[in-house]
Protein backbone atom coordinates (compact mmCIF):
# COMPACT_ATOMS: atom_id res chain seq x y z
CA UNK A 1 0.00 0.00 0.00
CA UNK A 2 1.40 3.07 -1.09
CA UNK A 3 0.52 6.30 1.12
CA UNK A 4 0.84 10.06 0.70
CA UNK A 5 3.61 9.41 3.63
CA UNK A 6 5.78 6.95 1.43
CA UNK A 7 5.76 9.92 -1.54
CA UNK A 8 6.50 13.13 0.86
CA UNK A 9 9.56 10.82 2.05
CA UNK A 10 10.47 10.40 -1.59
CA UNK A 11 10.08 13.91 -2.08
CA UNK A 12 12.61 14.96 1.10
CA UNK A 13 15.53 12.94 -0.55
CA UNK A 14 14.96 14.07 -3.77
CA UNK A 15 18.27 15.76 -5.04
CA UNK A 16 16.74 17.15 -8.08
CA UNK A 17 14.20 19.42 -6.17
CA UNK A 18 15.50 22.36 -5.96
CA UNK A 19 15.03 23.07 -9.77
CA UNK A 20 11.27 23.11 -9.16
CA UNK A 21 11.70 26.70 -7.31
CA UNK A 22 12.78 27.86 -10.87
CA UNK A 23 9.40 27.47 -12.26
CA UNK A 24 6.28 29.20 -12.14
CA UNK A 25 3.87 26.86 -11.33
CA UNK A 26 0.21 28.19 -10.67
CA UNK A 27 -0.87 27.04 -6.99
CA UNK A 28 -3.41 24.77 -6.39
CA UNK A 29 -2.15 22.98 -10.07
CA UNK A 30 -0.45 19.57 -10.61
CA UNK A 31 1.21 19.99 -13.70
CA UNK A 32 1.38 16.76 -15.67
CA UNK A 33 1.10 17.91 -19.67
CA UNK A 34 5.16 19.17 -19.39
CA UNK A 35 5.01 17.27 -22.63
CA UNK A 36 2.90 19.37 -24.86
CA UNK A 37 4.15 22.71 -23.08
CA UNK A 38 6.37 23.03 -20.47
CA UNK A 39 5.83 25.64 -18.00
CA UNK A 40 7.11 28.92 -17.42
CA UNK A 41 10.93 29.21 -16.02
CA UNK A 42 10.72 31.99 -13.67
CA UNK A 43 13.68 33.86 -15.51
CA UNK A 44 11.89 34.34 -18.59
CA UNK A 45 9.38 37.40 -17.50
CA UNK A 46 12.60 39.31 -16.86
CA UNK A 47 14.31 38.17 -19.46
CA UNK A 48 11.31 39.00 -22.14
CA UNK A 49 11.04 42.57 -20.40
CA UNK A 50 14.84 43.11 -21.14
CA UNK A 51 14.89 41.78 -24.78
CA UNK A 52 11.57 44.32 -25.44
CA UNK A 53 12.74 47.21 -23.36
CA UNK A 54 16.60 47.25 -23.65
CA UNK A 55 17.40 45.06 -26.69
CA UNK A 56 14.88 46.16 -28.72
CA UNK A 57 13.85 49.33 -27.78
CA UNK A 58 17.18 50.73 -26.60
CA UNK A 59 19.27 48.47 -28.99
CA UNK A 60 16.64 48.62 -31.94
CA UNK A 61 19.29 47.39 -35.28
CA UNK A 62 22.23 47.66 -32.84
CA UNK A 63 21.23 44.90 -31.16
CA UNK A 64 22.04 42.13 -34.00
CA UNK A 65 25.51 42.82 -33.05
CA UNK A 66 25.72 44.12 -29.66
CA UNK A 67 23.43 41.46 -28.35
CA UNK A 68 24.91 39.08 -30.78
CA UNK A 69 21.17 38.00 -32.19
CA UNK A 70 22.34 37.24 -35.32
CA UNK A 71 23.90 33.92 -33.84
CA UNK A 72 21.45 32.55 -31.45
CA UNK A 73 20.48 29.66 -33.90
CA UNK A 74 23.64 28.35 -33.18
CA UNK A 75 24.50 29.48 -29.49
CA UNK A 76 21.11 27.60 -28.45
CA UNK A 77 22.17 24.56 -30.67
CA UNK A 78 25.60 24.34 -28.75
CA UNK A 79 23.05 24.24 -25.09
CA UNK A 80 20.73 21.65 -26.72
CA UNK A 81 23.78 19.36 -28.18
CA UNK A 82 25.18 17.69 -25.08
CA UNK A 83 21.30 16.77 -24.24
CA UNK A 84 21.28 15.16 -27.11
CA UNK A 85 24.90 13.59 -27.67
CA UNK A 86 25.65 16.06 -30.80
CA UNK A 87 28.86 18.40 -30.77
CA UNK A 88 28.21 22.27 -30.66
CA UNK A 89 28.47 23.02 -33.95
CA UNK A 90 26.09 20.30 -35.05
CA UNK A 91 23.02 21.32 -33.76
CA UNK A 92 20.79 24.74 -35.19
CA UNK A 93 17.59 26.40 -33.30
CA UNK A 94 15.02 27.49 -35.89
CA UNK A 95 11.85 27.11 -37.69
CA UNK A 96 9.15 24.73 -36.52
CA UNK A 97 9.84 21.21 -35.97
CA UNK A 98 7.74 20.05 -39.41
CA UNK A 99 10.02 22.28 -41.74
CA UNK A 100 13.12 21.55 -39.79
CA UNK A 101 11.84 17.70 -40.95
CA UNK A 102 10.87 19.03 -44.63
CA UNK A 103 14.77 20.32 -44.55
CA UNK A 104 16.28 16.70 -43.37
CA UNK A 105 14.21 14.81 -45.19
CA UNK A 106 14.59 16.78 -48.34
CA UNK A 107 18.31 16.36 -47.55
CA UNK A 108 18.66 12.51 -46.94
CA UNK A 109 15.93 11.56 -50.44
CA UNK A 110 18.69 13.79 -51.88
CA UNK A 111 20.94 11.63 -51.06
CA UNK A 112 19.26 8.32 -51.53
CA UNK A 113 18.76 9.00 -54.93
CA UNK A 114 22.20 9.98 -55.68
CA UNK A 115 24.22 6.80 -53.64
CA UNK A 116 21.37 4.65 -54.31
CA UNK A 117 19.01 5.55 -57.06
CA UNK A 118 17.40 1.89 -56.64
CA UNK A 119 16.40 2.51 -53.44
CA UNK A 120 12.57 3.94 -53.52
CA UNK A 121 10.88 3.62 -50.14
CA UNK A 122 11.07 5.13 -46.90
CA UNK A 123 9.68 3.50 -44.13
CA UNK A 124 7.91 4.94 -40.93
CA UNK A 125 5.68 3.95 -37.95
CA UNK A 126 1.82 3.57 -38.77
CA UNK A 127 1.93 5.33 -35.12
CA UNK A 128 4.64 8.13 -35.60
CA UNK A 129 2.78 11.77 -35.07
CA UNK A 130 0.76 12.57 -38.29
CA UNK A 131 2.93 15.83 -39.03
CA UNK A 132 5.73 13.58 -39.34
CA UNK A 133 4.02 11.42 -42.02
CA UNK A 134 2.14 14.60 -43.41
CA UNK A 135 5.52 15.87 -44.98
CA UNK A 136 7.16 12.44 -45.42
CA UNK A 137 4.05 11.54 -47.38
CA UNK A 138 4.36 14.74 -49.40
CA UNK A 139 7.80 14.75 -50.17
CA UNK A 140 8.05 10.95 -50.98
CA UNK A 141 4.83 12.21 -53.92
CA UNK A 142 6.84 15.14 -55.26
CA UNK A 143 10.15 12.55 -55.66
CA UNK A 144 9.05 9.45 -57.01
CA UNK A 145 9.38 7.63 -53.44
CA UNK A 146 6.85 5.22 -51.23
CA UNK A 147 6.16 5.95 -48.50
CA UNK A 148 5.62 2.30 -46.00
CA UNK A 149 4.21 2.73 -42.69
CA UNK A 150 4.67 0.05 -40.53
CA UNK A 151 3.73 -1.46 -37.08
CA UNK A 152 6.97 -0.99 -34.31
CA UNK A 153 7.27 -4.78 -34.54
CA UNK A 154 7.31 -4.94 -38.40
CA UNK A 155 10.60 -2.55 -38.56
CA UNK A 156 13.21 -4.85 -38.63
CA UNK A 157 11.65 -7.03 -41.06
CA UNK A 158 10.64 -4.25 -43.29
CA UNK A 159 14.41 -2.99 -44.25
CA UNK A 160 15.36 -4.05 -46.88
CA UNK A 161 17.30 -3.50 -50.38
CA UNK A 162 14.71 -1.08 -51.59
CA UNK A 163 15.21 1.54 -47.91
CA UNK A 164 15.88 4.57 -48.87
CA UNK A 165 15.10 6.29 -45.18
CA UNK A 166 13.91 5.02 -41.87
CA UNK A 167 11.56 7.70 -40.27
CA UNK A 168 10.68 7.06 -36.69
CA UNK A 169 9.96 8.96 -33.32
CA UNK A 170 12.09 8.40 -30.57
CA UNK A 171 9.71 8.45 -27.88
CA UNK A 172 5.97 8.11 -29.19
CA UNK A 173 3.51 10.61 -28.62
CA UNK A 174 0.15 8.55 -27.32
CA UNK A 175 2.05 5.71 -25.91
CA UNK A 176 5.34 6.93 -24.06
CA UNK A 177 6.93 3.59 -25.91
CA UNK A 178 10.42 4.13 -26.95
CA UNK A 179 12.62 3.09 -29.12
CA UNK A 180 15.96 1.55 -28.71
CA UNK A 181 17.73 4.35 -30.65
CA UNK A 182 21.35 2.59 -31.23
CA UNK A 183 19.62 -1.03 -32.13
CA UNK A 184 17.32 0.73 -34.86
CA UNK A 185 19.84 3.14 -36.16
CA UNK A 186 22.36 0.00 -36.35
CA UNK A 187 19.63 -2.13 -38.43
CA UNK A 188 18.73 0.61 -40.74
CA UNK A 189 22.74 0.99 -41.45
CA UNK A 190 23.22 -2.47 -42.13
CA UNK A 191 20.51 -2.30 -44.09
CA UNK A 192 22.05 0.94 -46.33
CA UNK A 193 19.08 3.06 -45.04
CA UNK A 194 19.25 6.68 -43.66
CA UNK A 195 18.44 7.23 -40.37
CA UNK A 196 16.04 10.29 -39.66
CA UNK A 197 14.65 10.72 -35.77
CA UNK A 198 12.40 12.94 -34.50
CA UNK A 199 13.14 13.66 -31.15
CA UNK A 200 9.97 15.76 -30.06
CA UNK A 201 9.27 13.61 -26.96
CA UNK A 202 12.82 13.14 -26.01
CA UNK A 203 14.81 16.02 -25.89
CA UNK A 204 15.13 16.57 -22.12
CA UNK A 205 13.48 13.97 -20.61
CA UNK A 206 15.31 10.82 -21.00
CA UNK A 207 19.72 10.64 -22.17
CA UNK A 208 19.83 10.87 -26.13
CA UNK A 209 23.15 10.08 -27.93
CA UNK A 210 22.77 10.47 -31.47
CA UNK A 211 26.49 10.59 -32.24
CA UNK A 212 27.17 7.11 -30.47
CA UNK A 213 24.07 5.39 -32.39
CA UNK A 214 25.19 6.69 -35.89
CA UNK A 215 21.94 8.05 -36.37
CA UNK A 216 22.26 10.88 -39.75
CA UNK A 217 19.72 13.57 -39.03
CA UNK A 218 17.14 14.32 -36.00
CA UNK A 219 14.66 17.30 -35.23
CA UNK A 220 13.17 17.99 -32.43
CA UNK A 221 11.12 20.64 -30.22
CA UNK A 222 11.54 23.13 -27.73
CA UNK A 223 8.69 24.01 -26.13
CA UNK A 224 7.56 20.32 -24.61
CA UNK A 225 10.48 19.58 -22.31
CA UNK A 226 12.86 21.86 -22.93
CA UNK A 227 10.28 24.37 -21.44
CA UNK A 228 10.95 27.27 -24.25
CA UNK A 229 7.29 28.47 -24.59
CA UNK A 230 4.74 28.08 -26.83
CA UNK A 231 5.58 28.09 -30.32
CA UNK A 232 9.51 28.11 -29.28
CA UNK A 233 11.67 27.60 -32.60
CA UNK A 234 12.57 23.59 -32.99
CA UNK A 235 15.82 22.56 -33.74
CA UNK A 236 17.79 20.39 -35.88
CA UNK A 237 20.92 18.16 -36.49
CA UNK A 238 22.77 16.83 -38.95
CA UNK A 239 25.20 13.90 -38.95
CA UNK A 240 28.79 15.75 -39.75
CA UNK A 241 29.90 13.65 -42.84
CA UNK A 242 26.17 15.06 -43.93
CA UNK A 243 25.82 18.18 -43.19
CA UNK A 244 27.97 19.99 -46.33
CA UNK A 245 26.57 17.16 -49.00
CA UNK A 246 23.55 19.07 -49.92
CA UNK A 247 21.81 22.42 -49.78
CA UNK A 248 18.40 22.39 -47.80
CA UNK A 249 15.29 22.79 -50.25
CA UNK A 250 14.64 26.46 -48.19
CA UNK A 251 17.58 28.60 -49.61
CA UNK A 252 16.96 31.62 -47.73
CA UNK A 253 19.68 34.58 -47.32
CA UNK A 254 19.98 33.37 -43.44
CA UNK A 255 21.69 29.64 -45.57
CA UNK A 256 23.70 31.87 -47.33
CA UNK A 257 27.67 31.73 -46.96
CA UNK A 258 27.82 34.84 -46.89
CA UNK A 259 23.76 36.66 -46.18
CA UNK A 260 25.55 40.05 -46.05
CA UNK A 261 26.67 40.30 -49.30
CA UNK A 262 23.65 40.72 -50.88
CA UNK A 263 24.84 38.24 -54.07
CA UNK A 264 22.10 37.07 -56.37
CA UNK A 265 23.36 33.87 -56.59
CA UNK A 266 23.08 31.35 -53.88
CA UNK A 267 26.23 29.71 -52.16
CA UNK A 268 25.11 27.44 -48.83
CA UNK A 269 26.90 27.97 -45.96
CA UNK A 270 29.36 25.52 -44.36
CA UNK A 271 27.99 22.64 -42.45
CA UNK A 272 24.96 22.51 -40.61
CA UNK A 273 24.23 26.46 -40.78
CA UNK A 274 22.75 25.83 -44.56
CA UNK A 275 20.14 24.65 -42.39
CA UNK A 276 19.05 28.03 -41.86
CA UNK A 277 16.57 29.76 -44.25
CA UNK A 278 14.97 33.39 -42.94
CA UNK A 279 15.00 35.90 -40.19
CA UNK A 280 14.96 34.60 -36.70
CA UNK A 281 12.14 34.93 -33.91
CA UNK A 282 14.37 36.80 -31.40
CA UNK A 283 12.01 36.78 -28.71
CA UNK A 284 11.30 33.18 -28.66
CA UNK A 285 14.90 32.38 -29.11
CA UNK A 286 15.71 34.10 -25.61
CA UNK A 287 13.03 32.67 -23.32
CA UNK A 288 14.14 29.04 -25.03
CA UNK A 289 17.20 30.41 -23.18
CA UNK A 290 15.92 30.21 -20.28
CA UNK A 291 14.41 26.90 -20.19
CA UNK A 292 18.10 26.03 -20.94
CA UNK A 293 19.53 27.62 -18.44
CA UNK A 294 17.72 24.97 -16.11
CA UNK A 295 19.56 21.96 -17.50
CA UNK A 296 22.99 23.71 -16.28
CA UNK A 297 21.51 23.94 -13.19
CA UNK A 298 20.19 20.44 -13.79
CA UNK A 299 23.58 19.27 -14.71
CA UNK A 300 25.50 20.07 -11.29
CA UNK A 301 22.79 17.64 -9.93
CA UNK A 302 23.47 14.47 -12.00
CA UNK A 303 22.38 15.82 -15.25
CA UNK A 304 20.51 13.54 -17.98
CA UNK A 305 21.05 10.36 -15.65
CA UNK A 306 19.25 11.86 -12.77
CA UNK A 307 16.87 13.55 -14.49
CA UNK A 308 15.65 9.95 -15.91
CA UNK A 309 16.70 8.01 -12.67
CA UNK A 310 13.66 9.99 -11.66
CA UNK A 311 11.63 9.93 -14.53
CA UNK A 312 11.72 6.54 -14.26
CA UNK A 313 10.71 6.63 -10.77
CA UNK A 314 7.77 9.12 -11.29
CA UNK A 315 6.27 6.71 -13.99
CA UNK A 316 6.38 3.23 -11.99
CA UNK A 317 4.72 5.34 -8.94
CA UNK A 318 2.04 6.46 -10.99
CA UNK A 319 1.33 3.35 -12.99
CA UNK A 320 1.64 1.56 -8.97
CA UNK A 321 -0.77 4.31 -7.85
CA UNK A 322 -3.19 3.78 -10.67
CA UNK A 323 -3.36 0.63 -10.32
CA UNK A 324 -3.81 0.77 -6.58
CA UNK A 325 -6.43 3.29 -6.54
CA UNK A 326 -8.16 2.85 -9.68
CA UNK A 327 -8.31 -1.06 -10.43
CA UNK A 328 -11.76 -1.18 -10.93
CA UNK A 329 -12.85 1.44 -13.39
CA UNK A 330 -12.06 0.18 -16.59
CA UNK A 331 -8.73 1.80 -17.39
CA UNK A 332 -5.85 0.05 -19.37
CA UNK A 333 -2.08 1.06 -19.69
CA UNK A 334 -0.62 1.95 -23.02
CA UNK A 335 3.10 2.58 -21.89
CA UNK A 336 5.38 -0.18 -21.62
CA UNK A 337 6.17 -1.23 -18.00
CA UNK A 338 9.66 -2.03 -19.49
CA UNK A 339 12.06 0.90 -18.12
CA UNK A 340 14.06 0.75 -20.76
CA UNK A 341 11.09 0.97 -23.45
CA UNK A 342 9.14 3.98 -21.89
CA UNK A 343 9.64 7.72 -21.96
CA UNK A 344 8.95 10.23 -19.21
CA UNK A 345 4.87 9.94 -19.48
CA UNK A 346 2.35 7.16 -18.69
CA UNK A 347 -0.67 6.87 -21.12
CA UNK A 348 -3.83 5.42 -19.72
CA UNK A 349 -6.23 3.84 -21.77
CA UNK A 350 -10.07 4.13 -22.20
CA UNK A 351 -12.56 2.19 -24.46
CA UNK A 352 -13.18 4.32 -27.53
CA UNK A 353 -16.69 6.43 -26.74
CA UNK A 354 -16.32 5.60 -23.31
CA UNK A 355 -15.62 9.13 -21.93
CA UNK A 356 -11.84 9.44 -22.08
CA UNK A 357 -12.00 12.94 -22.87
CA UNK A 358 -14.80 13.58 -20.60
CA UNK A 359 -12.66 12.07 -17.54
CA UNK A 360 -9.81 14.36 -18.94
CA UNK A 361 -12.09 17.40 -18.62
CA UNK A 362 -13.08 16.53 -15.39
CA UNK A 363 -9.81 16.24 -13.91
CA UNK A 364 -8.77 19.57 -15.20
CA UNK A 365 -11.44 21.19 -13.47
CA UNK A 366 -10.16 19.33 -10.35
CA UNK A 367 -6.71 21.32 -11.08
CA UNK A 368 -4.87 18.27 -12.24
CA UNK A 369 -3.71 19.30 -16.43
CA UNK A 370 -2.66 16.54 -18.40
CA UNK A 371 -4.39 15.38 -22.01
CA UNK A 372 -6.39 13.40 -24.58
CA UNK A 373 -6.08 11.79 -27.71
CA UNK A 374 -8.87 10.07 -29.43
CA UNK A 375 -8.57 7.13 -30.75
CA UNK A 376 -10.14 5.38 -34.73
CA UNK A 377 -13.17 3.21 -32.60
CA UNK A 378 -11.67 0.02 -34.35
CA UNK A 379 -7.71 -0.43 -33.55
CA UNK A 380 -7.23 1.68 -31.24
CA UNK A 381 -8.16 3.05 -27.78
CA UNK A 382 -8.42 6.26 -26.69
CA UNK A 383 -5.87 7.95 -24.52
CA UNK A 384 -5.26 9.91 -21.55
CA UNK A 385 -1.95 11.62 -21.52
CA UNK A 386 0.12 12.30 -18.17
CA UNK A 387 3.57 13.88 -19.41
CA UNK A 388 6.25 13.14 -16.37
CA UNK A 389 8.94 15.56 -16.07
CA UNK A 390 11.49 15.39 -13.47
CA UNK A 391 12.86 18.94 -13.53
CA UNK A 392 9.47 20.22 -11.58
CA UNK A 393 7.42 17.47 -10.25
CA UNK A 394 7.19 15.76 -6.93
CA UNK A 395 6.46 12.04 -6.17
CA UNK A 396 3.37 13.86 -3.75
CA UNK A 397 1.53 15.51 -7.04
CA UNK A 398 1.42 12.10 -8.01
CA UNK A 399 -0.47 10.99 -5.20
CA UNK A 400 -2.91 13.57 -5.37
CA UNK A 401 -3.17 13.33 -9.32
CA UNK A 402 -3.93 9.84 -8.66
CA UNK A 403 -6.86 10.38 -5.94
CA UNK A 404 -8.94 13.27 -7.88
CA UNK A 405 -8.32 10.51 -10.66
CA UNK A 406 -10.26 7.98 -8.56
CA UNK A 407 -12.77 10.66 -6.80
CA UNK A 408 -13.45 11.44 -10.39
CA UNK A 409 -14.27 7.74 -11.81
CA UNK A 410 -16.11 7.23 -8.36
CA UNK A 411 -18.67 9.58 -8.20
CA UNK A 412 -19.15 9.73 -11.76
CA UNK A 413 -18.21 12.85 -12.48
CA UNK A 414 -16.67 12.86 -16.05
CA UNK A 415 -20.78 12.40 -17.23
CA UNK A 416 -21.54 16.17 -16.16
CA UNK A 417 -22.65 17.94 -19.35
CA UNK A 418 -19.94 20.24 -18.65
CA UNK A 419 -17.08 18.02 -19.84
CA UNK A 420 -19.09 16.93 -22.41
CA UNK A 421 -18.31 19.45 -24.67
CA UNK A 422 -15.19 19.35 -27.48
CA UNK A 423 -12.80 21.72 -27.30
CA UNK A 424 -10.42 22.81 -30.26
CA UNK A 425 -7.10 21.19 -28.52
CA UNK A 426 -7.80 18.38 -26.65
Amino acid sequence: MITLEDCQQRDAADALRPLRALFHLPQGLIYLDGNSLGPMPLAAVARAQDVVAREWGEGLIRSWNSADWFTMPQRLGARIAPLIGAAPDQVLVTDTTSVNLYKVLFAALAMARQDQPERRVVLSERSNFPTDLYIAHSLCAAQGFTLKLLEPHEIASALGADSAVLLLTHVNYRTGAMHDMAGVSAAARQAGALMVWDLAHSAGAVPVDLLAAGADFAVGCSYKYLNGGPGAPAFLWVHPQHSARFAQPLSGWWGHAAPFAFTPDYQPAPGVARYLCGTQPILSLALLDCGLDVFDQAQALGGMAALRAKSLALSELFIALVEQQCSDFGLGLATPRASAERGSQVSLTRAHGAGGHAIMQALIARGVIGDFRAGDGAEQLDILRFGLAPLYLRFEDLWHAVDHLRQVLARGEWQQAQFQRAHAVT
